[in-house]
């Protein structure tokens, strides 16, 4: 076989999926929707051995909302971006999440990419992360021997780098019911890029402020001692509240520079997106 010709590998159970996980580990690549994947092929970046594609594990593919744990949405890895931008209950229940996914590129690439493989491609400039880390999702991940629930935030551990073991699968997202406020903002600094300059997620969860910053370092920014400021506001959040914790979330991010912009502006942004985010969390 050639060596520019990756071995492709095509389960149509999770079971066989898992097999197959647990005998190759990292010398086979996931391929969930392929989007991100397909983009490091094409710019000789990532030449993997084999390819073990996830696209006909049907099972993979479902949204549903459970009672086990209060209210829960189940989203399965193999959904797509459009699927949950399209989903009646998430547009009900979870409607920033559904408004979020759809800011995600074009239809042609939401109709392709899925929700477990934007979180294990752990792409530092995507929009569902820092939404869902916000939220407080969880993610369920499984192998051969065992199954485990990490939060979404202990996932995702720096550069297209997850906290995933070689024989381990991401087979489903868990996002808690939110019936608080919660705002996503996504600033581009030109209208013709797709990708965020500055992510900024807003969420009340359990009575504790999360604000969560994406597209700016490695993986997603929280700092839960800054968040700490808003405890006891019971009446809204004061424009000197919003101002400062925006500014203190400017200065304790170390912001990277690339085409979308530099560490400086980036860092001018944090502050003024951060306050945007909590002042529309106030009615």
């Amino acid at each position: 076989m050639s060596r520019n010709i990756p071995q492709w590998l095509a389960p149509t159970s999770l079971q066989e999926a898992l097999a197959l996980r647990a005998q190759l580990g990292d010398e086979a690549t996931v391929v969930a929707g392929g989007t991100f994947i397909g983009i490091l092929m094409n710019q000789k970046i990532m030449q993997p051995q084999a390819l073990l594609s996830l696209r006909n594990v049907s099972e993979l593919a479902f949204i549903e909302a459970s009672q086990d744990e209060g209210s829960l949405l189940r989203i399965g890895a193999m959904t797509t971006h459009r699927a949950v931008e399209r989903s009646p209950l998430i547009r009900q229940e979870w409607p920033v999440l559904a408004s979020t996914f759809s800011l995600v590129a074009s239809p042609r690439v939401r109709n392709q990419a899925t929700v477990g493989g934007v979180l294990a491609d752990a792409d530092y400039a995507s929009d569902p992360p820092t939404l869902l880390q916000a939220l407080n999702a969880r993610v369920v991940v499984r192998s051969q021997k065992s199954e485990r629930e990490i939060p979404v935030e202990e996932l995702i551990i720096g550069y297209y780098e997850t906290s995933l073991r070689p024989d381990e699968l991401l087979v489903e997202v868990r996002v808690p019911r939110n019936r608080e406020r919660v705002v996503y903002r996504k600033f581009r600094s030109r209208s013709s890029e797709d990708r965020p300059c500055v992510a900024v997620a807003a969420a009340q969860v359990d009575g504790k402020l999360r604000v969560v910053v994406g597209a700016v370092a490695e993986k997603p920014q929280y700092f839960p001692e800054i968040c700490a400021l808003a405890e006891g506001e019971t009446g809204g959040y004061t424009r000197e509240l919003v101002t400062e914790i925006g500014q203190r979330y400017a200065e304790s991010i170390e912001p990277i520079s690339d085409s979308r912009g530099s560490a400086a502006y980036r860092r001018r942004v944090i502050a003024v997106e951060v306050r945007r985010a909590l002042e529309e969390m106030v009615p």
